[in-house]
């Protein structure tokens, strides 16, 4: 799983993490990207990069979907595990924590 923190959440961070995912995984391989309804996701530049990268396929899940809940209980043992008992100075340290967990998760 890759994760990636940003300080904001707009259209300019969702193709930076797209351009990431294009960058890390193989080409040819086709990635699966399941997502929520926000506007970020279907902007006309999101739309025109994904044009472009055919090999995303997008999946937009409706409002209150079982999937929706599978990613909220992800969050939530992200909080529980490495969130909710730190102590954080400031924000590196808490994306610190944040990656932490998601190299932990990954192994």
């Amino acid at each position: 799983m890759i994760g990636q923190c940003q300080p904001h959440h707009r259209h300019q961070e969702w193709l930076k993490f797209l351009r990431r995912l294009d960058r890390e995984y193989p080409e040819k391989l086709p990635l699966h990207v399941i997502l929520d309804n926000d506007g970020t996701h279907k902007t006309p530049e999101v739309k025109q990069w994904l044009a472009k990268h055919p090999r995303f396929v997008c999946h937009f899940i409706p409002t209150s979907s079982s999937w929706l809940t599978l990613v909220e209980r992800w969050f939530e043992e992200l909080n529980e595990k490495a969130n909710r008992r730190g102590s954080f100075v400031s924000v590196p340290d808490l994306e610190k924590a944040i990656a932490q967990f998601l190299a932990a998760w990954n192994d």
